[in-house]
């Protein structure tokens, strides 16, 4: 029977946050999802890419998936990230993730193997197979290598657990190639910051987003406005929000968005190695960025959310 779900609108895929000798800052962590839930976001990822799940041992992951569960207090879905070498080791996240008892799981391929599709699809299969909770399907090509492709996720309509598809190849013609493949057999999410407008206005019905961790007002402010269809307003802020959003498509995304951040007082630009901070002067040209997008924050329209705290 496929899981009941109510995933819709934005789910900061939410940092990781770090002490300076590099150990997990489980209350650091929880703080920051703390202040998301607060100001008004739809869910939380947490152990996502920009959480930097390949960075943390399992007992860090359900250290982090636990603080999730504690700081949305049944408020918003918390969903946790399977970013595993292989599918055995995948099942086996998702069976601690079912045990501290989230709301869904969202599962890359395999990593560092280039699979074939039929291979990548085997994978979500079994995963899928192996647990009860909801299974978001994550496609990163540009950062895992592997392409889910509509043909793929086509293939799994069978597997009741997989209920939605985060596309963040930033293809925004896949959304409509998989409605026209199964219809609305599976909940459709952009994942790609600098294509989230049009990802809706194609049917994504939410956003796992990296930049609404700095900004979660104009974060779920934009999507409601899309969902809404209130594009002329939507498209004003959005042409605010795009140079920030654009760095949610570098390769050194998580830097970057803990950088802006840390700007913004929600946390620490902190990453755990390999990942480095940015060279001085990628990092000035970021801090620039943020001067001149604060310099011209807008007023959000009203789309219901509640005040700021």
């Amino acid at each position: 029977m496929k899981p009941a779900i109510t995933w819709e609108g934005v789910f900061p895929a939410v940092t990781t946050q770090f002490r300076d000798d590099y150990s997990l800052d489980v209350e650091a962590t929880a703080k920051v999802m703390e202040g998301l839930v607060r100001d008004g976001v739809s869910g939380l990822i947490v152990c996502g890419t920009v959480g930097e799940n390949t960075s943390l041992t399992t007992a860090e992951k359900v250290q982090v998936m636990e603080a999730g569960k504690s700081a949305a207090a049944g408020k918003v879905p918390v969903i946790c990230g399977i970013a595993e070498f292989t599918t055995q080791f995948a099942i086996n996240t998702a069976k601690e993730a079912a045990r501290v008892g989230v709301d869904g799981v969202m599962l890359m391929p395999a990593l560092v193997y280039s699979s074939k599709p039929h291979e990548t699809a085997a994978h979500f299969r079994a995963v899928s197979k192996a647990t009860d909770l909801p299974v978001m399907v994550y496609n990163n090509p540009p950062i895992y290598k592997n392409d889910v492709t509509p043909d793929v996720i086509a293939t799994l309509t069978d597997c009741e657990t997989i209920v939605c598809f985060k596309e963040s190849s930033g293809d925004t013609r896949r959304f409509i190639d998989l409605r026209n493949k199964v219809g609305d057999r599976f909940v459709m999410f952009a994942g790609l910051d600098d294509v989230v407008l049009e990802s809706i206005a194609v049917g994504a019905q939410g956003w796992v987003s990296g930049m609404s961790n700095a900004f979660p007002r104009e974060g779920e402010t934009l999507f409601r406005l899309a969902r809404a269809g209130r594009y002329a307003e939507a498209m004003t802020l959005y042409e605010w929000f795009m140079p920030l959003l654009h760095l949610d498509a570098r390769p050194d995304l998580v830097q970057c968005i803990k950088l802006c951040e840390e700007i913004m007082g929600r946390g620490s630009s902190l990453t755990r190695p390999p990942r480095l901070p940015l060279p001085e002067r990628e990092a000035a040209e970021v801090r620039e960025v943020m001067a001149v997008s604060l310099k011209s924050r807008p007023d959000l329209p009203d789309v219901g959310l509640k005040a700021a705290a």
